[in-house]
């Protein structure tokens, strides 16, 4: 039976839990598998080494730290932006998530901190930044890669 190695295309079913046991994420709730290519940085980094050696039907338990997972918080990554920013009519709600387009073009998101009299304090950390997260995962099939 073959294992996992860098460059397969992989599906797995996987749960996703914080430190306390609370769920962030779940391919079980969603009905379907996740299928990425290992090794090729479309995952965090703990999750895509940690399918390494697995086999179909496998399941295994991952911890990892917050520099295997989306980082640690980065204080430089609150900003205040002005609020000439956001369309005229937008609605500032504290901790709501706002999406717009970073310098090169592609989207970003961002939790509003605070408002203020002409900017807003933005957040750019991912949600899951700074924290230790733990995956049940279950590798459900293996593609290799074809050149």
């Amino acid at each position: 039976m073959s294992k996992v190695v860098s460059g397969n295309m992989v599906s797995v079913h996987y749960r996703g839990t914080l430190e306390d046991g609370t769920e962030f994420d779940s391919s079980h709730s969603r009905g379907e598998t996740l299928s990425f290519t290992v090794g090729s940085g479309q995952m965090i980094s703990g999750f895509d080494a940690g399918v390494v050696g697995m086999q179909v039907g496998e399941k295994k338990n991952l911890q990892l730290a917050a520099d295997e997972g989306y980082g640690q918080r980065v204080d430089e990554a609150i900003q205040d932006i002005p609020k000439t920013s956001f369309p005229g009519d937008f609605d500032f709600i504290v901790d709501a998530t706002v999406q717009g387009a970073g310098p090169d073009g592609r989207p970003i998101m961002a939790k509003i901190l605070k408002e203020n009299t002409e900017t807003v304090t933005l957040d750019f950390n991912h949600p899951l930044a700074g924290k230790s997260l733990n995956f049940e995962i279950e590798l459900v099939g293996i593609n290799e890669q074809e050149d």
